[in-house]
């Protein structure tokens, strides 16, 4: 048993790495780390750069964990800027850190990749050993700390063994409770969540806006050059940093077209004016970017979530992951979802504050999350 350390995944056989992907998780495709180092997404120019554990028995690839040296903590969705200026404060430095995460991606999947043909006992050592050799991997690049991020829970023990804690956050997901149509996921709601989610989709309508979902071999580069657009435009309103190229979107949209849905908006002229990236495994939905070059009423709502739950239903998809942040989405059905993080930060005066922060963030989300039970849109609050 070893592990060895790469620089790129085109290193790394994808037959192999695909036998440790979970059918759920498509971020942790071969294909998806291929497109975010072959056109520009990482490196210097993002502040992200990578490196593969590789975990073999004899000449089989058996566990891996991808992590990333990071000089800031843009594109992560667990926020530590405080932390960092923190550390900078004390005359600390906080950069350069360790990161198991999915690149701009804040989507629940394992951050340890496991073969399925492993046994209990050989699925605790090689995580081990995969960890201990991030914590190697820190302390030889001189790092302040080590995170993974949107782990799963299943593997919050396996990071607490090797002394890391573990964060609370929380994301709005949507749950698919056996619906065999979008009516019958309405039906669900209390009256008046019932009766706004139907005024905003015939908003969208009688915009005359003509929207499509497109996957598979229905997609084509077009389709990815107007996401691209689309992206760019909500990256310059909201005064972003565009990480991910045209080039990135042609590779995906051609690479992992079978797990893509594009939902794509047209308007009466037939030009595309809006759409949403998606990403799906065969249980779960992850809605990731969202643009649009005309404005409509509601039609965020329609092209973001709706045509998403009608997809998920549809396919039988039993999550609904619609992104970071966003309120709103709750009165739409969408509840809020713990979501967790693992730390382990070395030696410093500030690290038994940080853990002292994260103790009390933790209960505030539990009374936020009393608050929001008492509200629910569900006409049953068991749902």
């Amino acid at each position: 048993m070893k592990v060895e350390i790469f620089e790129t995944i085109e290193k790394i056989s994808p037959r192999e790495w695909q036998r440790l992907v979970p059918s759920s998780f498509p971020f942790a495709q071969h294909a998806f780390f291929l497109a975010l180092e072959q056109t520009g997404c990482l490196g210097r120019r993002t502040g992200w750069l990578p490196y593969y554990l590789c975990c073999y028995d004899e000449e089989r690839l058996v566990g891996a964990m991808v992590l990333y040296s990071k000089t800031n903590s843009y594109g992560e969705y667990i926020f530590d800027f405080a932390w960092a200026q923190a550390y900078e404060s004390y005359g600390l430095d906080y950069y350069p850190k360790l990161v198991s995460a999915i690149p701009f991606t804040p989507a629940t999947g394992p951050k340890i990749l496991l073969s399925k043909e492993l046994s209990v006992s050989e699925a605790e050592l090689i995580s081990k050993s995969l960890l201990s050799a991030a914590l190697g991997l820190a302390e030889n690049l001189n790092t302040s700390s080590v995170h993974a991020l949107f782990i799963t829970p299943d593997e919050i023990p396996v990071f607490q063994r090797k002394d890391f804690f573990i964060r609370h956050s929380f994301q709005y997901h949507w749950l698919n409770q056996n619906y065999d149509s979008f009516q019958s996921f309405l039906l669900r709601l209390r009256s008046k969540r019932r009766k706004e989610i139907l005024r905003e989709r015939d908003q969208a309508l009688k915009s005359n806006v003509q929207i499509s979902r497109l996957t598979g071999n229905d997609l084509n580069p077009e389709h990815a050059e107007s996401m691209y657009r689309f992206y760019s435009s909500t990256v310059e309103k909201m005064g972003g940093f565009p990480y991910l190229t045209l080039e990135f979107f042609r590779q995906v949209f051609s690479t992992m077209k079978d797990h893509i849905l594009f939902v794509l908006a047209k308007n009466s002229n037939g030009e595309p004016i809006a759409g949403a990236l998606n990403y799906f495994g065969d249980s779960t939905l992850f809605g990731r970017h969202w643009g649009c070059v005309e404005e409509y009423r509601a039609l965020h709502f329609e092209v973001c979530y709706y045509q998403g739950i009608e997809f998920a239903i549809e396919r039988g998809l039993k999550l609904f992951e619609a992104g970071a942040q966003g309120e709103h989405k709750f009165q739409r059905g969408f509840l809020p979802r713990y979501t967790y993080s693992a730390h382990q930060i070395f030696e410093s005066p500030l690290k038994g504050a940080i853990k002292d922060f994260v103790e009390a963030e933790k209960k505030q989300i539990e009374l936020l999350f009393s608050d929001y039970e008492k509200q629910t849109p569900f006409s049953r609050a068991d749902e």
